[in-house]
This record gives C-alpha cells, structure tokens and sequence, in this order.
C-alpha cells in the first residue's frame, strides 16, 4: 500500500467515494484508492466548527486535520440560505431546529418560518466551501453555489437535508426528486470542488514529487 497523501477531514463514506473519483488520473502517481483517505483513516478527529462564515469553518477544519496528520488536507462546510432571512439558517443549517442533524425538524421549523411567505419571495441557495490546507501552510478555498426556490411542502426521497423543499433554479422539481448522478451535476458542493480541483492537482503532485 501506498503511504496517503491527501486526506479529507470527513468521516463521511460517501464523500471520499465522491473525492476519489474528482481525482481518478488526474494525478500521475496517485493511488487514489489507497493515497486518498478519510479523517477516521488518518485517526484525525472531527473539528469544532465554531467559525462564522462556511469558508471559515473550512479552512478551520482543513487547517487542523493537515496539522495533526502531516498530510494534505480537504473539506468543506455547506448550507442552505435563505433570501427572506436575511441569509438564515447559514452556518446553522444543520442545527435550525436545535438538534444537530434532524432533518425532519430543520425542515418544519424553516416550512414553518416560511408559512406567509409568498412563492416569489422564497428564492434561497445551497452554498458550500471547500477548503485545502497543507502542513507547509498554504491555504486555498473555493466557494459553490447552487440557487433555486423553497417549496411549501417536501417531494423526493433522494438527499438529505433541506433537499425535499429546496427546487433548484429551472429544474421543476426538487433536490431530492434528482438522481445522486444528476444532484452531482448541479450541486453546490460539486461546484465547490470543481473549482478547487486545479489547486489540489497541483498541491499532491508537488507532494508526490517530493517524496
């Protein structure tokens, strides 16, 4: 086995699949089965997120995990905001409702918040940020967004999160009625990543040669 190289401070299964495939020949060298692992892999742990804007929690955790694993390090932090609340949930997303993680309870509360609000006023976008952070100190985040409308009630059994009600902007149906393949397409995070992908190319091809 190859000794890693890269590592994205998740302990998320489905965005190292995700990662992988971003970086599959793309570097000459890389083994991105066996040079590209999680934060559970590199025995990294999760973080505080306790920045104030996506991009900081991003880099805070990128930041932290290149730190404490020697290696180059990814990730990324998202949300859903919303135009009428002046940006909200944001940076809360995750934990609206009170309890980090309840879908089913964010989505309420926001369906909730949202009662009165007329169709043409429910515009909102997923936002993301992805950051890379080396050992050495270099640092780099890219921003993804994808806008859309807020539906009154939930369609879809794709996603997780907000994707039930969130219609991204000309699709006529909702985050969570697109296929993985065609949410990955359109994604705020996908987006992220693209834009990022140069910089982690150029980042673990210096590090590859270096060794």
């Amino acid at each position: 086995m190859s000794a890693p190289v890269l590592v994205l401070a998740s302990h998320n299964a489905g965005k190292l699949r995700e990662l992988r495939e971003l970086l599959r020949g793309k570097v000459p060298g890389l083994d991105v089965d066996t040079q590209v692992i999680d934060a559970a892999t590199a025995g990294a742990s999760d973080p505080v997120e306790d920045q104030v804007t996506f991009a900081g929690n991003a880099l805070k955790k990128a930041r932290e995990v290149a730190a404490s694993s020697g290696l180059i390090a990814l990730a990324d932090d998202s949300g859903l905001s919303v135009d009428v609340l002046g940006g909200a949930p944001g940076i809360f997303s995750a934990r609206w409702s009170g309890v980090h993680g309840n879908d089913e309870a964010n989505i309420d509360l926001l369906l909730a918040q949202l009662g009165d609000i007329a169709p043409e006023h429910r515009a909102a976008q997923f936002v993301c940020a992805a950051a890379l952070a080396t050992p050495a100190g270099a640092e780099h985040v890219e921003l993804g967004t994808s806008a859309g409308v807020l539906r009154t009630e939930r369609a879809g059994s794709h996603g997780f999160g907000y994707d039930p009600i969130f219609e991204p902007e000309g699709s006529g149906k909702t985050m969570a009625e697109h296929t993985p393949a065609e949410k990955n397409a359109i994604s705020h995070r996908a987006r992220a990543f693209a834009a990022l992908l140069p910089v982690i190319i150029d980042e673990v091809a210096k590090a590859l040669a270096a060794r």
